[in-house]
């Protein structure tokens, strides 16, 4: 139990990244290419034509990193495995020199005292996968166990947290419906297949492990509550249908071995696939933690123009949004939480990712970075975590998302989400008020949050 103002015993306290957002180098040392190199290096497809090709310099600042992370206090750090400096080809041979990278990272993590949370699938499919038919190819769970056990077999004496696929809706919705995301297919019929699979491919990820891990394995979902934007019926059916589109698609198959209804009878229609109750029962196994990535909420109207969902968001007047439009909504947090605890049952929780981009000021001649916002934030969603552990949520820990500026994806370096400011010029890391904020935080287990 917590107390009154800080957070249990044990908890961690950590920050988030992905490979391809800031390890730069995807090609080095033998790995293979990913669906993210492509779509990067396709002309358009970025803001201002933004790669990975250097990010952060993370593959070779490893240790500066660490060192980083050392010094604002975190106990827990959650990064993912980029498959295809594994696996080249995504399946065969093992790279030993890719693998050799996250065994040198995770033993200075845990030099350090910082715990290690790695996630095996952050969007970075192989392209020799894609080229195979990737996330639409029937096969791809048996390659993702095979890849998963290369990892589990070299890490898991070492890393105790494990999570098979991060955001799958984000997967399926970006990159394969409105292809705003890698491999940036735009097709109906696909989707369906996409979710599907990736659920398999969860499933048999957790099979792999129980066969050899001895810690612990989950899936990280992200999640947006759903407000009616009015109390009309039309309102209410819109906010039901997009709950299940975002929310209960990657969750009701892992709990309860089933997709909601609303799946085919009101949002695919014939897209939707039949799919057989095996393939479920493979989707359905038992994980033993729950990663939640939050970042909003959406207020819902009825739209039937629009496509899939029938719904639209409604912005909220003089709300606080952050660079890239979303609302600052803490109490989504806390509804999320219980809501989990109330559906699924008492799963222990993460908050895997939280965070904002805001501008942030070039860094002072004193070296300071002021982030007022970013520091109102975070308070904010960490008290309304801490309301949640107090109507019985088990929550274990909170990674802020992200530990550094990174490239954003298709939003590319133009939006910076870290509580480390870099210098994409010459990379030099600084730390900004938020990471001193959050270290006072670590410091006192929470409890200066209510001070």
């Amino acid at each position: 139990m917590t107390g009154r103002r800080g957070f249990p015993a044990g908890f961690l306290w950590g920050a988030a990244t992905s490979a391809y957002q800031i390890e730069g180098s995807p090609l080095a040392d033998g790995a293979g290419a990913s669906i993210w190199q492509r779509f990067t290096h396709t002309p358009g497809l970025t803001a201002n034509d933004d790669t990975g090709d250097i990010a952060c310099d993370h593959y070779h600042r490893w240790r500066e990193d660490v060192r980083l992370m050392r010094e604002l206090g975190l106990n827990a750090y959650r990064f993912s495995i980029a498959w295809g400096r594994i696996l080249p080809d995504g399946t065969g041979a093992v790279n030993q020199k890719g693998l050799d990278f996250y065994r040198h990272l995770v033993d200075a993590l845990l030099e350090s005292g910082i715990t290690p949370m790695a996630t095996l699938y952050h969007w970075d499919l192989p392209a020799a996968l894609d080229d195979r038919g990737g996330w639409l190819n029937r096969d791809i769970p048996g390659w993702f166990a095979d890849y998963a056990a290369v990892a589990f077999k070299a890490l898991d004496d070492r890393v105790k947290f494990w999570a098979t696929l991060n955001e799958p809706w984000v997967v399926t919705d970006g990159g394969y419906l409105h292809g705003a995301l890698a491999p940036g297919h735009r097709n109906q019929f696909e989707a369906p297949i996409a979710t599907h699979n990736l659920m398999r491919a969860h499933g048999a990820g957790v099979q792999a492990y129980r066969a050899v891990g001895k810690n612990q394995i989950g899936i990280v979902v992200n999640l947006e509550p759903k407000y009616p934007a009015t109390d009309s019926p039309d309102d209410i059916e819109a906010t039901r249908r997009t709950d299940a589109y975002m929310n209960r698609q990657y969750l009701d198959p892992v709990f309860f071995g089933s997709y909601p209804p609303e799946m085919q009878k009101e949002l695919f229609g014939q897209a939707w696939h039949p799919f057989p109750d095996s393939d479920l029962e493979e989707a359905r196994q038992k994980i033993d933690f729950l990663g939640v990535n939050y970042y909003t909420r959406g207020v819902m109207k009825n739209s039937p123009a629009v496509t899939v969902e029938k719904a639209s968001r409604v912005p909220q007047p003089n709300a606080t949004r952050t660079e890239t439009g979303w609302e600052v909504f803490e109490q989504g947090l806390t509804d999320t939480l219980v809501w989990i605890k109330e559906r699924y049952g008492d799963i222990p929780l993460y908050i895997t990712e939280n965070g904002a981009a805001f501008y942030d000021p070039p860094v002072a001649s004193n070296g300071r970075i002021d982030d007022p916002l970013r520091i109102d934030y975070i308070q904010r969603h960490l008290r309304a975590a801490h309301t949640a552990i107090s109507r019985g949520v088990d929550l274990r820990g909170y990674f802020a998302w992200s530990l550094l500026d990174n490239l954003e994806w298709s939003l590319g370096f133009s939006k910076r989400f870290g509580i480390v400011h870099v210098n994409f010029s010459t990379l030099e890391r600084t730390p900004k008020a938020s990471a001193r904020f959050y270290t006072e935080v670590i410091r006192s287990n929470g409890e200066s949050l209510f001070e």
